[in-house]
């Protein structure tokens, strides 16, 4: 099954609960609701044609300033990139995220791996993963002020460290 197939059964099953359908170079993607997103995950997963067991990568998107893009209604996407190890064939699910009500659920119980992840796309993006056991910063230091791969943040902006910076310096390590 090609992921050409896999959207046309999405949209079949999900119908207008897919906000948007693309296609790129062979590679699909629908785009759906936070409310959405485990129904559909869930159904990609247990679904016997696609049967989507393994969780790939989870990530974050920020639209603010994309060029063209003044009628998207949605500034986040956080994009879900689901595998078939028995079919060979993956496919994306994207999540529109608004501004001002940055929050999806979290699937960290569908997929383990899924708990890091979440992490990372909250800790650059500032997103929210509702019912995380465990959100808190994963690349960042715990001081770290706002959320580094916003299209808004002020990359000059100076953060404290959460050491010294000679602990910071590799010609203080002693190498064996």
């Amino acid at each position: 099954m090609v992921e050409r197939d896999i959207m046309a059964r999405v949209q079949a099953q999900f119908g207008e609960r897919v906000l948007a359908s693309y296609e790129f170079r062979g590679q699909c993607a629908v785009t759906v609701r936070p409310a959405d997103l485990r129904a559909v995950l869930v159904w990609l997963r247990d679904d016997g044609e696609i049967n989507a067991d393994w969780l790939l990568d989870v990530g974050g998107v920020d639209y603010l300033g994309y060029p063209d893009d003044d009628d998207r209604e949605w500034r986040y996407e956080v994009a879900y990139q689901v595998y078939s190890m028995a079919k060979n064939h993956r496919f994306r699910v994207k999540v529109a995220v608004p501004e001002g009500a940055e929050s999806v659920p979290s699937v960290w119980d569908l997929w383990a791996v899924a708990n890091w992840m979440e992490r990372e796309v909250w800790d650059l993006y500032g997103i929210r993963f509702e019912g995380h056991p465990n959100l808190r910063r994963i690349l960042c230091h715990d001081e770290f002020e706002g959320h580094a791969l916003r299209k808004d943040y002020p990359i000059n902006k100076r953060q404290k460290l959460s050491q010294p910076a000679e602990n910071l310096l590799c010609d203080k390590v002693e190498w064996a």
